[in-house]
């Protein structure tokens, strides 16, 4: 397995494993010929049979899911997810877009996965190269003090010699909107509420842009987290076309407090701002693949994934080393008991997500005309904490059956089935039609730590992990052996 600071792996020998693997599925067919074989087959098999059918079907399986949990939770297994995990990032570290470190940890993963014993390949994809450089934030009036700032991805730098300017704190973009001929030539801070990350990320993505249309030089924006400990949380930004780009940094919830108080008491707030970010030209990368292929359908595919890439700060533990550690702990546990599905189990560990995933798009890309033989895409993202419920998207007859699949998780009393799977990576197929899959866990601190240096292993519990590999991997191999795939 890789060393960090070892030599890095030569393009070279990148593409000569993926001259030796198939970046196709095991027997593509033409787009014609597949749909009438779903039209005619699968729909058609699942309309046939009655749901009491699919029912015994499912719960022949307990003896299989109870093998795979005991193994995960209390036998050899135990704690090998959280052990590999801590292995993987105390050896790499964090891993953004485009690094050096990325590279590493796709050689890293690649050659783990191969030691397993599982079928592993690349696919190769371009990704962004955004670079943070040197970074700092003060406030120089009305008192000094240092900022913790974090860089957002895609920001554009400062000048060399950096930006002075007076602050205009506000507290949401309507604010912004109603007091434009306050913020030329300012710096604006936004210092919104945590209403919920879905709902408040909006300043993250969108902040700089909406400042610049009313003449601001540079935002800074409070970190998008309910709890802080003067940490700033970084994550991507987007610029819309035709704005001016500004630079624009994450600050802690303290500091926006802070100058929201000073601001308020119409005391006059100065902040020098220097960043060096800058993006560099797409680099190559590759997605990650390992399988176990199927004995009876190797053409059909059930899907299991996490993202390999971080942020450059912290570890990338939880977001998203324990999501891909399970998705190939789940295919190890499978092979440790000799179980072979009779569709393809694919580990599928994306690159560039966190920069929108680009890995994912691409994947899908190459992928989608073989659609109708994904038979479940499945996505880990939010957290390996302890599991509470699968969460699925799919017809109302999959859903039934995904219902009896999930009591099958009653040793480890999660038999919880949610509507809306989720995932950045599995979204396109979902949009096309696909079953999708996403986990549930206890994730009430799951953004304390997201996209910060507090993105470690000391986020992570062994039991935990092992709760979430027993549950992938049953989910995922049950559906993958069922006699038909998943109705749409």
């Amino acid at each position: 397995m890789a060393q960090e600071g070892g030599p890095p792996f030569p393009l070279s020998l990148f593409m000569s494993l993926l001259m030796l693997s198939s970046l196709c599925d095991c027997h593509p067919r033409s787009p014609g010929s597949i749909r009438s074989m779903a039209a005619a087959g699968h729909v058609a098999n699942h309309t046939a049979r009655k749901v009491s059918t699919i029912a015994a079907e499912v719960a022949g399986y307990a003896d299989v899911a109870k093998q795979i949990i005991d193994l995960a939770v209390f036998g050899a297994a135990q704690n090998r997810s959280h052990s590999r995990l801590a292995d993987f990032t105390d050896t790499i570290g964090n891993r953004v877009s485009g690094s050096h470190n990325l590279e590493m940890a796709i050689k890293y993963m690649y050659n783990a996965m191969a030691q397993d014993g599982l079928d592993v390949h690349l696919e190769p994809v371009k990704i962004p190269h955004w670079v943070r450089g040197k970074e700092s934030a003060e406030m120089i009036a009305p008192r000094v003090k240092s900022l913790a700032i974090l860089g957002l991805g895609s920001s554009v730098g400062t000048p060399p010699e950096g930006i002075e300017a007076e602050v205009l704190v506000v507290q949401s973009f309507e604010e912004l909107k109603s007091r434009a001929r306050e913020a030329t030539a300012r710096i604006v801070v936004f210092n919104q509420p945590f209403v919920s990350y879905g709902e408040t990320v909006a300043y993250r993505a969108y902040g700089a842009s909406e400042a610049a249309k009313v003449g601001a030089v540079a935002t800074l924006i409070r970190s998008i987290t309910p709890f802080s400990i003067n940490s700033p949380h970084t994550g991507l930004q987007d610029y819309q076309d035709g704005v001016k780009r500004i630079p624009s940094a994450c600050i802690t919830v303290e500091d926006a407090e802070l100058m929201w108080r000073m601001a308020q008491r119409g005391q006059r707030i100065v902040v020098r701002l220097s960043m060096g970010a800058k993006t560099l030209p797409d680099a190559d990368s590759f997605n990650t693949v390992a399988e176990i292929t199927g004995w009876q359908h190797p053409e059909q595919v059930v899907l299991m994934s996490g993202h390999l890439d971080s942020w450059d700060v912290g570890q990338g533990a939880m977001d998203d080393g324990g999501g891909a550690m399970i998705s190939w702990e789940a295919l190890s546990l499978i092979k440790d008991l000799g179980l072979r599905p009779r569709r393809t189990l694919r580990t599928v560990l994306w690159t560039a997500e966190e920069q929108g995933g680009v890995g994912a798009q691409q994947y899908y890309n190459r992928h989608k005309v073989n659609m109708s033989n994904f038979d479940l895409v499945m996505e880990s993202d939010l957290g390996t904490f302890a599991p509470v419920a699968l969460q699925f998207t799919g017809s109302d007859a999959a859903q039934k059956v995904m219902a009896e699949v999930v009591k099958l998780l009653a040793p480890i009393n999660t038999t919880k089935l949610e509507a809306h799977g989720e995932g950045t990576d599995i979204s396109p197929w979902m949009q096309a039609g696909v079953p999708g899959a996403s986990l549930h866990v206890a994730d009430s601190r799951y953004f304390w730590f997201h996209h910060s240096e507090g993105d470690t292993m000391s986020v992570q519990d062994p039991r935990d992990m092992n709760l979430c590999s027993a549950l992938w991997a049953v989910v995922a191999y049950v559906v993958a052996d069922l006699q038909d795939m998943l109705p749409r």
